[in-house]
Formats: structure tokens, C-alpha cells, sequence
């Protein structure tokens, strides 16, 4: 199934009428199909469709995926890998800025699941380990982080909030945002 096809099917579930658990289940069986080499992949999704996806998505259903470790990880690292994607790089030529993500929850060191993100020399990489000592430590719930990461919510009513904290440099945090065209749900 092409990427253009998944996405139109995306969009026209609807998602109001699926508790958490019929989510998770859907989300499976297409993850389960796109293993089985069916042609159907959950990366298949463009950004836009995802970001719409969270979008819609209820605060019980994306706790569902924060809960579910196989997803959450798929989601993770699909957000990660997408990164670089949307870097503007000419916001960011003179920056070197490397970010920390902690995510509560998590089968790693002390109950986090650990990305980073490396801007420099106008690149951007990101990963589960890319072994670099951090400027900023951002720690937020993976749902919350999807919101964000998606143009779902505002890191700044987050950081209001409590919901995200921040360990080291403040300035790299605030200006992270700003580096990436952030998708727009439809």
C-alpha cells in the first residue's frame, strides 16, 4: 500500500469512536502488517498525516501508545528519525546545541527511555545514543512529547505548566523549536 493510500485510510478513521484499547488494536495489526511485508508501514505516513493522527487523537489513546512498549518505541524513533526531515538549517548554521531527551516510563537506565539530538554545522542527527555529553536535559511524558514534536501543543505552555523540565542550558530548550519547520496537523 502506497504511502498516499495509508494516509487517505489515516484519515478516515475516526477516532472519537475508538477507546484506547480498539486504538492500540488497530495500531498493532498495522504494525503487525507492515513486519509481515504486507506493504502497509506505520512510516509510511507522511508527517502531516501523522501529526493529524495525534491531533485527533484523545489524551487516553496517546497514553495508550506512551503504555505500550512496542509502540512507543516505533513512535519514538519514527519521530526521531523524521527530525532531520524538517531541520532548517539556516536558523541553525552557527548553532552547536546537543539536546538530552528523557521520557518517564521507560525500559532504560532508571526508568527513562534517552534520545539525543546533535545540531551542528548546520546538520542535525538524532538517535537513541549518539554518544555526546548534553548541553540541555529535556524530560517530558512521550505523550506530551508527541504533541509537541507534531505542532500538537506549545512547549512553552508545557514548560509553564511543569509538564516539561529542563536540566542544564535553558537557551538551547527555548531556541530547539525554532530550528525545525514543525508539521502542521490538516
Amino acid at each position: 500500500m502506497s504511502g498516499t493510500v495509508v494516509d487517505a485510510f489515516a484519515r478516515q478513521i475516526d477516532l472519537s469512536r475508538l477507546s484506547a484499547e480498539q486504538f492500540i488494536q488497530l495500531l498493532e495489526t498495522l504494525h503487525m502488517l507492515g513486519t509481515a511485508g504486507s506493504g502497509v508501514h506505520l512510516d509510511g505516513l507522511s508527517t502531516e498525516t501523522l501529526a493529524d493522527v495525534v491531533r485527533r487523537a484523545s489524551k487516553e489513546q496517546l497514553r495508550a501508545i506512551a503504555d505500550h512498549p512496542e509502540l512507543r518505541m516505533l513512535f519514538l524513533h519514527e519521530i526521531f528519525r523524521r527530525m532531520s526531515d524538517h531541520f532548517l538549517a539556516d536558523k541553525a548554521r552557527y548553532s552547536s546545541v546537543v539536546v538530552c531527551w528523557r521520557f518517564p516510563g521507560g525500559t532504560g537506565t532508571g526508568g527513562y527511555d534517552r534520545f539525543q539530538t546533535v545540531i551542528e554545522d548546520g546538520c542535525c542527527a538524532s538517535g537513541t545514543d549518539l554518544g555526546r555529553d548534553p548541553h540541555t536535559t529535556i524530560t517530558i511524558a512521550v505523550e506530551d512529547f508527541f504533541r509537541v514534536a507534531t505542532g500538537n501543543a506549545a512547549v512553552a505552555a508545557m514548560f509553564v505548566t511543569g509538564k516539561v523540565k529542563v536540566k542544564g542550558e535553558y537557551a538551547p530548550a527555548v531556541r530547539l523549536p525554532g530550528y525545525f519547520d514543525i508539521p502542521s496537523p490538516r
